[in-house]
């Protein structure tokens, strides 16, 4: 008895499991996609596509396998020290290009995503890299947009004023040759910073550096001849105002001597006035008439 317990003890925790692998589960976001003997199973309508299976509880044979394919946006961080990806410009100038990209796999293309590659990620990147080489080393403004005196082909300066027009160029590449290669679509393709060598990135803190310095001097040197000629101009004015006082006591002075030169008084004005100025002089010199 205890045997035939046993047995169908075993038969059916073994049923309990032969159910559980007829059921599987999918989260809100992905899709499922079943192998069955590492054969993925396609639609029996189109051959060319997989069979998807969106959110909540499905059926499946005991022997076929899950894969859960994450259906919202992913981010492929290429920044940082190690993330970063190095370009050449034209100039010969070594660039270091921070980049996110941002996909979402593609339902059509599942196939080319899941079983187009063994590292479909990593050739994306690879693929993402050599088109940025290409772009960088190949950057050119546009002929109705490049003013006289413009920076030179390929230049750091030249890339860092466009990056937008560079940004546009990879983000239309990415959509429409790597997503369909590889079974992805690219929400945007985000080129965050272009770094140039740390020797040149020094040198550029200088020159920002002297600059500011510069444009600093000039203005406490501006600021300080200004004060200077408003001082000057100030001065100027009371000067004019002190000789025009100095002018109007003269001529007055003068008319008053002409009145008393008509009355024929001047002479006692002035001997007067000789008195009154030695009086108040300490040393008397007088010219000897002998």
């Amino acid at each position: 008895m205890t045997f035939l317990f046993g047995i169908l003890g075993g038969a059916a925790l073994y049923g309990a499991f032969i159910l559980s692998r007829c059921f599987f589960q999918v989260e809100q976001g992905q899709l499922a996609v079943l192998t069955s003997f590492g054969r993925a199973v396609h639609r029996e309508e189109d051959s060319q596509r997989l069979r998807t299976y969106g959110p909540g509880l499905h059926r499946k044979r005991p022997w076929e396998k899950v894969i859960h394919v994450p259906m919202m946006e992913q981010n492929l961080d290429l920044s940082g020290e190690e993330g970063g990806r190095t370009a050449m410009a034209a100039d010969g100038t070594l660039l270091r290009l921070d980049s996110i990209l941002r996909y979402v796999p593609v339902e059509r293309e599942l196939s080319h995503f899941l079983f187009g590659l063994r590292s479909p990620i990593e050739h994306i990147t690879g693929l993402f890299t050599c088109l940025l080489r290409n772009e960088i080393a190949n950057f050119r403004e546009a002929p109705d947009k490049a003013p006289s005196g413009a920076e030179e082909p390929g230049s750091y300066a030249l890339i860092r004023r466009e990056r937008r027009m560079l940004n546009a160029r990879i983000e239309e590449f990415c959509r429409t040759r790597i997503g369909r290669r590889y079974g992805v679509g690219f929400n945007a393709v985000d080129l965050t910073d272009v770094l140039p060598p740390d020797e040149l990135a020094d040198a550029l803190n200088a020159v920002i550096q002297a600059r500011s310095e510069a444009d600093a001097t000039h203005a406490r040197a501006e600021a300080e001849t200004q004060q200077r000629v408003l001082a000057a101009e100030r001065g100027l004015a009371i000067a004019r105002a002190h000789s025009k006082a100095v002018e109007t006591e003269i001529g007055t002075l003068g008319r008053y001597l002409s009145e008393l030169a008509q009355k024929n008084t001047l002479h006692h004005y002035v001997a007067r006035r000789r008195s009154e100025v030695t009086s108040d002089a300490r040393t008397i010199y007088r010219k000897d008439s002998r």
